[in-house]
């Protein structure tokens, strides 16, 4: 039977980026507007918290300790001992009106992460349509180069790998599209990117997603309140329905990893009654009958 548990009452503004590691049998997630980085173990105890100076979009564990953390300001190493970081570049420094937003490791140890337009704050209030501002996808090499991959893209999220390496999934949230890419794990390169999943005619639209050993892609309908299945093949394979409106990403974990962690926001947003509003929490759901893939960490 599947069960739904609200296991960390965190109260995040915008709650992101589940991100379950093997190696400490530990979840992490972050804050993005609040700048925060938490950490607890698969059934919400043991609570850790940690500060980054800026709007914090994403974050990997690095293979030789602490992190990389995707900031307003560009790609950082974090040190967890002293909550400092250190600048590896900032690929969009003259556009202020950008910030890195979600990103994940691929199982070379890169880190892709991607941007969005701060106007997503604004969004609807004024003109009820998205920025014109573009954000773009980036990879960090493990050598700490970054390279551009793609651009026209207006609020990034959701990268996932399929389990043989093949397919980059990555969608723009703005846009209510999922794309694909042929992806060479040998290179970190991307060609023909191609919609994998629309939704146009859906009440939300994809924000975070992972894959599951089945090669099945999760994606967390934010706005929507349920969480999508999709078959390789693109087709809607399942749906389930969540208790709050507005989550934000989804990651599998837990010793067995077959628990699906869920953040979720909880800062006032554009068209939502006050009513409406969730607290930000953290959710486990249980018994969906569906393992995931263990979540590599960045290799430089």
């Amino acid at each position: 039977m599947i069960e739904t548990r609200l296991i960390v009452d965190a109260n995040n503004h915008l709650g992101e980026g589940p991100l379950w590691d093997v190696k400490e049998q530990r979840l992490y997630w972050i804050d993005s507007t609040a700048a925060e980085i938490s950490s607890c173990r698969a059934d919400g105890s043991d609570i850790r918290r940690y500060f980054v100076p800026r709007h914090i979009g994403s974050m990997a564990l690095r293979e030789r300790g602490g992190a990389v953390v995707a900031l307003a300001n560009g790609l950082h190493f974090y040190d967890f001992d002293a909550q400092t970081v250190k600048l590896i570049a900032d690929p969009e420094s003259d556009d202020p009106e950008t910030r890195f937003n979600d990103g994940k490791v691929d199982r070379r140890g890169r880190f892709m992460a991607g941007t969005m337009a701060y106007d997503f704050d604004r969004y609807d209030a004024d003109r009820g349509r998205p920025s014109s501002r573009s954000g773009a996808l980036y990879r960090l090499d493990t050598d700490g180069s970054v390279t551009r991959l793609d651009g026209g893209i207006s609020c990034s999220n959701g990268p996932c790998w399929s389990p043989d390496n093949r397919t980059l999934y990555f969608a723009d949230s703005y846009g209510k599209k999922m794309f694909a890419y042929d992806y060479d794990i040998e290179t970190g390169a991307v060609a023909n990117r191609r919609v994998f999943a629309s939704a146009q005619d859906m009440a939300g639209t994809f924000d975070g997603a992972t894959v599951d050993a089945e090669g099945y892609i999760w994606s967390a309908l934010v706005f929507g309140g349920r969480i999508l299945r999709f078959a390789p093949d693109g087709k809607l394979d399942r749906v389930v329905e969540f208790p709050v409106r507005n989550l934000t990403s989804v990651m599998f974990g837990g010793p067995n990893l077959d628990i699906l962690f869920v953040t979720t926001m909880g800062r006032p947003m554009w068209g939502i009654p006050q009513k409406e509003r969730d607290k930000g929490g953290l959710f486990a759901i249980t018994g969906l009958g569906v393992k995931g893939l263990p979540e590599p960490r960045f290799a430089g």
